[in-house]
This record gives structure tokens, C-alpha cells and sequence, in this order.
């Protein structure tokens, strides 16, 4: 027989430093630190207690039936223990103080510590970009790893704090309490929603939006066809089947009616003079954006038809039936919508729309509706994203000020970095089934009607201590987050958005209720104070801090209006100020 041993020895010996014990001959030292040589080393072997033969004959029948953990103690004496304990006490202290100190991945620790990296770092900065890249990678990697059941909103929402913001997501014990709310929701299901024989929904609205919410629809049976017609507001949830046959029928007649206006104009007269000119100009923005929307996206593959239009710059390419129905979409929603004209990002927000319900008189209607709370986000001067973003500079500034200040020392806290997820509600940064789980959600407006702004919070929640740790100026953070597009998990950012709603929404309450709690009386034997001590206290200063602790329980009503569920449309009037519509209109 052939054990094998010191063949292997010999060969990790060529890769790595091996040290025999000078202690304990049966302990071999890989790679040995200091502490580990003086432990284990040949200055440790003289303690070790020797056996004499006597002993040994003596002890066999009880050592034969000993564990053999105690036996290795009995035979190699307590000293060697005691090395064992200060190796493994310095080890567990280390690796304290390495936790301490932050919360990446210990082989990110290790490498960071590393001076030639330090040094790399300090030289270049795409090199601290990289790493903290590949740290939120290791960390991703590692969280999707550890999530092999399913996530629910009671495994997160429960938030310690230990300062207004510094959170901590735990887990739960209940993993399954939610589980069913978590299923998509299908056709069948669905169908349980409405009575059998008149069509009208039988449950309340708020049921209905929370199961959505929380579950999503199911993609494969055709259930969001119907259903985002009724999230979108384009049907009146209480209304009958042939309530909504009718205005489908008168829908799609207006729909034909306004597309035939558009077509007068661009064609009916030559397509002369200025007003002309301004439909021809809008019919190329609007071409060139839809040939390079969502082209990976097998409803919006291929060129199998030939261009109607010779004069394109696409005549060459072709077109396909899809792509040349969305362009005419669009074109109605100018004629639809002249305040506003067409504006770049509205293609990214109707082909979703389109591709799930195929139909483009009623496709057309459901983009209408979205575009009623989007409009904001196209306007001229830009006053709805300036809006939005400072909402998000609020509400981060809120929960989470140390974020927020450093985001401060980084010129960032103008959230520009999330200009392109907020205005095309995250179109770019997750994969096209994940954008339909998305938005269905955010349509619901179940927890509140701003909620696409807890998601950019979550976001940056997530990645709070690497953009903390590593990320220096605006370029660095503007660079991170916009290549943190499709690498982003969908699901575990809408439980992380809606754990920091909920926290938001009971600070608010708790503020709230400390703004209302009477303050003490004064005490009615109490003398009055004198005019020389009414005039100190009317000039005194406050402490240093105090005004900025009151400041901090003021809720603005940006804030406060993130807890309201009634989606805001711009009135008419607003529009037509701002937006970019038909010159001279």
C-alpha cells in the first residue's frame, strides 16, 4: 500500500512554502505567518509533554475507545493547545477588525490593503472605477448565491438604523408568508377577479393592484393584454364587458380619425409651406429613433419589407410592418398632443405598450395615457426632471445624509446620474422582461405614485458603500452607475424600494407626530422673568447644530408628496408654455 503523502508534499512545495512544525511533527505550516512560527515552530517543541513507553502501554485500552480529538490533546499536551488559542484568537481578531471596517467581500479587503494597488489607484482613476466595479460584482454575485428561496417584503422590511439612513436589509424567518403574493398573476386568476356573467370587477381595486404589485403578470399567457389596459386607465375598473367592447369601438375610430388628420397635412397638399415642413421634420426625429429602438427585441427584428417612403435614409435598409406602425403612433400623438410634439425617449416609452398589446389603435390609447404622467419628463426646459431629481436629492439627503454628503464632496447630489433612469423609467437599465414587470408595478401606484423614485433609492442603497469607499468625483459616480446598466437584479430592488418606502413613510410619521406632541407648560407659580433676561433670551444664539437638527424635521412637500397615490397630469396650459409643439400653433 501506498499512502501518498510526501509525493504530495513534494509537489505543493514547488507552489507554495511548506514548514514542518517543529512543535508537533504531524502539523505541517503552509504559507506560515509570524504568529503561525511562533505557535507552531521549532521554538514551541520543546513544551510538548513526552510519552514514555510505559505511559503509552498503559493507556491503550482507554485510548483505543478515545475521541480523537481528546486523544490528539492527550498526546501532543496542552501547550500545543495554548498555540492553537493565540493563532485562532489573532485570527478571529483580525478578521473583526477587517469587518469593522467595511462591508465588501474579503478577497476586495485584502486586495484594497494591498500597496501596490493603493498606488495604482492614486494614479489612475479608471483604476479605483474598475475595482469598485468588480467589487459590486463580487457582492451581486455573492447575494444571488445566498438567494435560493424566494424574496418576500417581510424578509426586508424591517430596517435598523442607527442613524437617520444607515440601513441594513435583514432577512426573515417567515420566508413563505408571502410567498402566493409573490406569483405572477395569470389569465385564469385574473379572470377570478370579475363577475362571470356582467364582467365588472368583484374585488376592490386595491386588492387587484397589490397582487400586481407585489407578483407581477404572468408573461407567457397573454393576461397583460387585458390587464395593462386597465392599469394604464384606458378602462374604468368598474365597468361592464360590454361597457368596454363599446369604447374599444370608439377608440379605435378616433384613433383613425386623428391619423388621417396628420396624413392630410403631411400629404394630402404636398406637405407645403411651414406646417409641412414641421410634420416632415418630425417624421425623420421620429424614424431614426424607432430604427434604433428595442432592435434586439424579436417583435422589432429584421427588414423583411420595403420602405414606403423612398426618400428615407432607411429605404435601402427596409422596414417591417412594426416599426412603420409605431412611427405612424407616434405621428398620431403629435397630431394627438401639438402642445408637446415629439421628443426623444418617447419611442423607448410605446414599444413596450405596443409590443404587448399589438394592436396599434388601442396600443396607441394606453401610450397616451402613460404619456400623461410622463409628459412632465419632456418638457423644453426640463422643469419636470429638475423636479424629480430634487425629490431624489430630498429623500436621499432624508434617509441616508452620510451618503448624501459625501455625494455633496463628489459634485453629484444634482442626481444627473439618474437623469436617463428617471426619464424613461429605467428602460435602459434592465432587460426587456424586467421593464414590463417594472412598469406594471410602478402603474399600480399601490404604494405611491412616485415610486420609480424609491427604486433609483434603492439603487443607490445598494451600492452606498462602494460609491462611499471608492467613488470620488462626479465623473467616477457618473461612469459607475450608468455601467450598472442590465447588471442590476429587478426583483430584489423592487423588496429593497419598497423596505425604504415603508421606513420613509413611518419617519415621516414619527416626525410628524413629535412636531404635534405639546411641548411643557410653564409652571403657573413661576415668576416672570426679568426685561434683562427676556432681552438674553431673545438675542441668544442657538447652539451650534441645533438649527440644523430642526431643519432635518422639516418635511417638504416634495417629500411629503411622495406618500400620495393620485398620479399628477400637467394641466394643459403648462404644456403649452413648455413643451416643444408645433411652431406658431
Amino acid at each position: 500500500m501506498f499512502w501518498g503523502a510526501d509525493e504530495v508534499l513534494r509537489w505543493l512545495k514547488r507552489y507554495v512554502k511548506i514548514e514542518r512544525s517543529g512543535a508537533e511533527p504531524n502539523i505541517y505550516l503552509v504559507e506560515p505567518s509570524k504568529d503561525d512560527l511562533e505557535g507552531f515552530g521549532s521554538k514551541a517543541g520543546g513544551a510538548s509533554k513526552q510519552i514514555t513507553p510505559g505511559d503509552k502501554a498503559a493507556g491503550s485500552s482507554r485510548d483505543a475507545q478515545m475521541d480523537p480529538f481528546v486523544k490528539f490533546v492527550k498526546e501532543t499536551g496542552w501547550n500545543i493547545m495554548n498555540q492553537f488559542s493565540k493563532v485562532t484568537t489573532f485570527t478571529r481578531r483580525a478578521a473583526q477588525d477587517f469587518a469593522e471596517n467595511n462591508n465588501l467581500p474579503p478577497q476586495v479587503r485584502r486586495l484594497l490593503r494591498n500597496p501596490e494597488v493603493q498606488t495604482l489607484q492614486d494614479e489612475f482613476d479608471s483604476a479605483r472605477i474598475y475595482l469598485a466595479r468588480w467589487a459590486m460584482g463580487i457582492a451581486e454575485q455573492s447575494e444571488r448565491d445566498r438567494r435560493g428561496r424566494i424574496w418576500t417584503v417581510k424578509d426586508v422590511v424591517d430596517l435598523e438604523a442607527t442613524d437617520v439612513g444607515e440601513f441594513e436589509l435583514l432577512e426573515g424567518a417567515s420566508a413563505l408568508s408571502l410567498e402566493e403574493r409573490r406569483k405572477p398573476v395569470t389569465m385564469a386568476e385574473w379572470e377570478t377577479f370579475f363577475d362571470p356573467e356582467t364582467g365588472r370587477l368583484s374585488l376592490t381595486v386595491d386588492e387587484v393592484k397589490e397582487r400586481i404589485f407585489h407578483g407581477g403578470l404572468d408573461a407567457e399567457d397573454g393576461v397583460r393584454k387585458e390587464a395593462w389596459l386597465f392599469l394604464l386607465g384606458v378602462y374604468e375598473w368598474y365597468g361592464t364587458a360590454d361597457e368596454r367592447k363599446a369604447q374599444i369601438a370608439s377608440l379605435r375610430d378616433q384613433y383613425y380619425r386623428l391619423k388621417h388628420s396628420w396624413w392630410e397635412r403631411l400629404e394630402g397638399d404636398g406637405g407645403e409651406g411651414e406646417t409641412g415642413e414641421w410634420w416632415r421634420e418630425q417624421r425623420g426625429r421620429i424614424e431614426k429613433d424607432i430604427h434604433r429602438t428595442d432592435r434586439n427585441v424579436p417583435i422589432f427584428q429584421g427588414e423583411d419589407a420595403p420602405h414606403p417612403d423612398p426618400n428615407s435614409p432607411f429605404a435601402d435598409v427596409g422596414t417591417n410592418v412594426h416599426l412603420e406602425q409605431m412611427k405612424e403612433m407616434l405621428l398620431t400623438y403629435n397630431e394627438y398632443n401639438k402642445d408637446l410634439g415629439y421628443v426623444q425617449g418617447m419611442s423607448d416609452l410605446l414599444s413596450p405598450i405596443y409590443a404587448v398589446i399589438q394592436d396599434d389603435a388601442i396600443a396607441f390609447w394606453g401610450f397616451q395615457k402613460f404619456m400623461e404622467r410622463m409628459e412632465r419628463n419632456f418638457l423644453r426646459d426640463q422643469s419636470g426632471m429638475r423636479g424629480q431629481l430634487l425629490t431624489l436629492d430630498q429623500l436621499v439627503n432624508f434617509m441616508d445624509p452620510k451618503l448624501w454628503n459625501h455625494l455633496q464632496s463628489a459634485d453629484s447630489t444634482n442626481f444627473f446620474f439618474f437623469f436617463r433612469m428617471i426619464l424613461v423609467w429605467y428602460k435602459r437599465e434592465f432587460a426587456w422582461v424586467d421593464i414590463l414587470r417594472l412598469w406594471e408595478g410602478l402603474w399600480t401606484d399601490y404604494l405611491s405614485a412616485e415610486f420609480h423614485i424609491f427604486v433609483a433609492l434603492a439603487i443607490l442603497e445598494k451600492h452606498r458603500d462602494v460609491i462611499m469607499e471608492h467613488l470620488k468625483a462626479f465623473d467616477e459616480v457618473l461612469k459607475y452607475v450608468n455601467e450598472l446598466s442590465n447588471t442590476m437584479d429587478l426583483e430584489s430592488t423592487l423588496i429593497r424600494a419598497e423596505a425604504l418606502f415603508r421606513k420613509f413613510q413611518r419617519l415621516v410619521e414619527a416626525v410628524d407626530k413629535k412636531q404635534n406632541f405639546p411641548g411643557p407648560r410653564a409652571s403657573s407659580s413661576s415668576q416672570a422673568p426679568s426685561p434683562q433676561a427676556q432681552s438674553q433670551t431673545q438675542t441668544q444664539t442657538p447652539p451650534k447644530g441645533k438649527e440644523t437638527e430642526t431643519q432635518q424635521k422639516v418635511i417638504s412637500p416634495e417629500l411629503r408628496n411622495l406618500l400620495n397615490r393620485k398620479v399628477e397630469v400637467l394641466p394643459r396650459k403648462t404644456v403649452a408654455q413648455k413643451g416643444d409643439g408645433m411652431p406658431g400653433k
